[in-house]
């Protein structure tokens, strides 16, 4: 998949602004009883998923290989269903969603674990070189 670095970060730039307009909601209106479904939609929607995004683009060679877009496929649906889950739990007392994202989150990490561990183990040195870092224009003076 060979742009899962950007898709990575795009959904988590949409993770990002759902968590924050809810925060800035919560505070107007003084109720924080959403807190985790605002901490989760933070945590494993910006935080995680920008990660991940950003570990595929300094190294290339995670994105080889059918398993980079299984770690997507799980992660991405889990990143936006778990915090509805949690909202359901708490609103609504019908946890089955939070649950189901849950383990779909967990697929995802373990897969992204195996990826790691396979590049940590790999021999092959152009495998396990970083990207260079990219070269940015110097202001004119």
């Amino acid at each position: 998949m060979a742009r899962i670095d950007i898709w990575f970060l795009l959904l988590a730039a949409v993770c990002l602004t759902a968590g924050v307009s809810m925060g800035i909601a919560m505070g107007i209106l003084h109720d924080f009883s959403l807190a985790p479904v605002h901490a989760h939609a933070n945590l494993v929607g910006w935080a995680s998923l920008g990660l991940f995004g950003l570990t595929y683009r300094a190294w290339p060679g995670l994105r080889d290989g059918w398993s980079a877009r299984l770690h997507f496929v799980l992660s991405a649906p889990a990143a936006v269903l778990f915090p509805l889950g949690i909202y359901l739990s708490i609103a609504q007392e019908q946890p089955m969603l939070a649950i189901v994202a849950s383990f779909l989150w967990l697929g995802g990490v373990l897969t992204f674990l195996g990826k790691l561990a396979r590049l940590a183990l790999t021999t092959r040195e152009e495998a396990t070189e970083a990207a260079p870092a990219p070269v940015l224009p110097m202001p004119a003076e």
